[in-house]
């Protein structure tokens, strides 16, 4: 059976495996596993519903539903983010219904008398049409509904909180697994941790102790990274070499370095109110320019160097840059840019 489609008071269903014709006989069978955990997928959305309201406050209620054979969500209004301490009250007391093993009662009510007994809160999941309405009780959570469950919350088995989404001011989701589901979401975590665990070597319990120290530590290598790319930098500063035109200090060379060094090494000659174009022919050829000179635009520079190079480039008057493929023109397109950088002083 593919799908099912209910016209009136005849439901239609869409097989394949050949045509059927007048007077076949169908044998239909139920897929008792996957039954069995939407059944335990729902009920669980109604102990959820009830501990969040627990937990959260009385106003807390039901703003949409999904449910699934391996994880489920429930959509809650609640007016402000739910805290991870929360969401771990939430599951607890969640897991305190299925150990009281609480029947759960179904009930078919005349539609008036419900709503005078329960309130119009029997509607989270929808208003369902008929003068009689289907009402399912789990705890003190009544409401109607027309779906499958479990008889009682002890069937259910675990439920597993796995994620929360804000999906919008005063709703939030709860994604949950149960049942058979919610041991195979429990037992991939622990794979994921016991594989966490082994790539740096040390037993899961003390995974977080060592992942703050690692980070510590990279941080701390991060910074000296960088302390020694600003010396080099620096060093590469005294052997640029360039020359004084017009009172501006110019510099046009190849210097095979990584894009941000380039930038360093232009920045600094254009703080000191020079002109600076370099290029690098590692692999595609990156250019950068950079001007403090006013009469300098670095972006016109770049544009028009890029392009001998067969690529693009764009930017501020002060800092450009941009790429091209052509690599045997490198030198051609470094010339014609300090031709530029010469222009403009010249005015």
């Amino acid at each position: 059976v593919e799908g099912v489609t209910k016209l009136g008071e005849v439901i239609l269903h869409r097989v394949t495996g050949g045509a059927l014709k007048r007077g076949d006989r169908v044998k239909g069978m139920v897929d008792e596993e996957r039954r069995l955990s939407l059944m335990r997928h729902h009920t669980a959305t109604h102990v959820l519903l009830h501990a969040a309201r627990k937990v959260l406050g009385a106003h807390v209620h039901q703003a949409g539903a999904q449910k699934g054979s391996d994880a489920s969500r429930l959509d809650i209004r609640h007016y402000k983010h739910v805290t991870p301490g929360e969401l771990r009250k939430i599951e607890i007391e969640a897991n305190r219904m299925v150990m009281a093993d609480m029947p759960v009662y179904v009930r078919i009510e005349e539609r008036m008398k419900a709503e005078r007994k329960y309130g119009f809160g029997l509607y989270q999941g929808g208003v369902p049409p008929g003068r009689e309405i289907r009402t399912v009780q789990v705890g003190g959570d009544v409401q109607a509904c027309a779906g499958t469950h479990v008889r009682t919350t002890g069937e259910i088995g675990p439920i597993r909180i796995v994620g929360i989404e804000h999906i919008q001011d005063g709703v939030e989701r709860l994604i949950f697994a149960a049942g058979i589901a919610a041991v195979h979401s429990m037992q991939h975590m622990g794979d994921l941790l016991q594989e966490a665990a082994d790539v740096v070597s040390v037993q899961p319990e003390n995974l977080p102790a060592t992942v703050t120290r690692f980070f510590s530590e990279w941080k701390e290598q991060k910074k000296e990274i960088e302390r020694l790319r600003k010396k080099v930098v620096d060093l590469q500063m005294e052997h640029l070499g360039g020359e004084v035109v017009d009172g501006v200090r110019v510099v046009v060379r190849r210097v095979d370095a990584n894009p941000k060094e380039l930038v360093a090494l232009a920045t600094t000659v254009s703080d000191r109110g020079g002109v600076a174009l370099f290029a690098s022919g590692d692999g595609d050829v990156k250019v950068v320019a950079t001007s403090g000179a006013p009469a300098v635009n670095a972006a016109d520079i770049v544009r028009e160097v890029c392009g001998i190079l067969g690529g693009k480039g764009g930017g501020r008057s002060t800092l450009a840059q941009g790429a091209g493929p052509d690599v045997s023109r490198l030198e051609e397109a470094l010339e014609h840019g300090y031709g530029q950088i010469l222009e403009a002083l010249h005015g």
